[in-house]
């Protein structure tokens, strides 16, 4: 797994580059000192895991993963405790205090090959498509888009809310769910909650109602959500 540390203290650095050479399936491309250097790289590196830094000069950690379109997997690694809400909110893969242990960075270190791995079943599939197919229960499960209800992410893995009841797990970052099904017919209306388009049965300023399930709208996609609704409008 190609990985870029982004960190502005060299002490921080050397430790996060030693805990990588320990662990065979890490690959350290590049080390930034900001997010304007490390830009840069992931322009011009295949970069598939970030060790993130917050508290930095200039553009923050959390600044900075905001402005990536489609960024890699992050990993979190601060003195601070109180930005851990914003990590979840941003789909992180973990969130680590400094001075990190080994056996809590390799815990973070699995937990992200396990998230790149099973991101690789869930494939995009062009616009006629009808289904996609996930890992879960140890085996690929056939999904009918066109059954789903719902996609709700709960820190290291989603539930697809099928319209028959039955509800599939897999370990996946609500991200990742995003970027692979059709814009056209999915939209993330919240940070935990990406919904099926033809399946709001009603709306509210602050919830959409699918099958009786009250569903939050965050402030963030509010007004997606609202130039969606007016071009259905009568």
């Amino acid at each position: 797994m190609n990985c870029l540390i982004i960190d502005d203290e060299l002490p921080a650095r050397e430790l996060l580059e030693d805990n990588i050479r320990q662990v065979p399936a890490l690959n350290l491309i590049a080390k930034a000192r900001s997010a304007s250097e490390a830009m840069g790289i992931l322009s011009e590196q295949p970069i598939e895991l970030v060790f993130l830094d917050i508290q930095m000069p200039g553009i923050t950690g959390i600044e900075f993963l905001r402005s990536l379109k489609h960024p890699p997997l992050v990993i979190l690694v601060t003195a601070y405790e109180e930005h851990a809400l914003d990590g979840f909110d941003l789909d992180v893969v973990d969130y680590l205090i400094k001075p990190v242990p080994f056996h809590r960075f390799l815990k973070a270190v699995q937990k992200a090959q396990n998230m790149l791995k099973v991101s690789k079943f869930v494939h995009k599939m062009p616009a006629e498509s009808e289904h996609v197919f996930v890992n879960a229960n140890y085996s690929l499960v056939k999904v009918m888009l066109h059954e789903i209800n719902f996609i709700e992410g709960l820190k290291d893995y989603v539930r697809i809310n099928l319209n028959s009841g039955k509800i599939v797990i897999t370990r996946l970052g609500l991200r990742a769910v995003e970027e692979k099904f059709d814009a056209a017919k999915f939209m993330r209306v919240h940070k935990s909650y990406i919904i099926a388009l033809d399946k709001i049965d009603s709306i509210q300023k602050t919830q959409l109602i699918i099958q009786g399930k009250e569903i939050p709208i965050g402030d963030g996609y509010r007004q997606i959500l609202q130039n969606y609704i007016n071009g259905k409008n009568l």
